[in-house]
C-alpha cells in the first residue's frame, strides 16, 4: 500500500465552480481516485492569486498555501511519496529541498529564494545552523572547487598544469 500526498479538488462555498479551483492537500493511497475520501487532510492550496486582507494598492497577490507542517514531516518521515505539485509546494515552504534546481552560481540565491522565511528551520544552537541538506553541500562544494581551478591552481584532472 503505496501513500502519496497529493491534490484533491474541493467545491468552494458557493458550489463548484469552473474557474476558481481550491484545493486540499490530502494523504491517500496511490490508486484511489483524485476526489475520492482520503486518509488525511494536511492542508489546503488556492492556485489563483489574490490580494491578502490588509492590503495595500501597491501590494502584490499571492497564491495562497496553508499546510499542517507537523502532519506533513510525519508522512514524509514515514514513507509517503509526495506528487510532484505537491513537492514543489512543500519546498516553497521548506519542508523538502527543491527538485529542480538551475545550474551555475546563482542555485546558491535560488535555494535562498525558494524558501519563505516563515517556514525556514530554526536551529537551536549555532553547530546545528551549520548542517546543511545533501543538495546545499554539494553546491558549495562544486562553487570552492570552480574557484580554486579560476584562482590558478591546479585542476584535479591535471596536475601537472600550472
Amino acid at each position: 500500500m503505496v501513500l502519496r500526498l497529493r491534490l484533491s479538488r474541493v467545491s468552494t462555498p458557493g458550489g463548484a465552480k469552473r474557474h476558481h479551483p481550491r484545493y486540499n492537500i490530502v494523504l491517500a493511497q496511490a490508486r484511489t481516485a483524485r476526489d475520492s475520501k482520503p486518509l488525511e487532510v494536511l492542508g489546503t492550496y488556492n492556485p489563483v492569486p489574490e490580494l491578502p486582507v490588509g492590503a495595500e494598492p501597491g501590494d502584490r497577490k499571492v497564491k495562497d498555501i496553508k499546510v499542517d507542517v507537523s502532519r506533513c514531516k510525519y508522512w514524509l518521515g514515514v514513507g509517503a511519496q509526495p506528487s510532484d505539485t505537491v513537492w514543489r509546494l512543500l519546498s516553497m515552504i521548506g519542508l523538502l529541498e527543491p527538485k529542480y534546481l538551475p545550474t551555475g552560481p546563482q542555485t546558491e540565491n535560488v535555494l535562498k529564494a525558494v524558501r519563505f522565511p516563515t517556514h525556514e528551520p530554526r536551529a537551536a544552537t549555532p553547530a546545528q545552523s551549520r548542517n546543511d541538506g545533501p543538495v546545499t553541500k554539494a553546491i558549495k562544494d562544486n562553487t570552492r572547487a570552480k574557484a580554486d581551478i579560476g584562482a590558478g591552481t591546479t585542476s584535479p584532472m591535471n596536475p601537472n598544469e600550472a
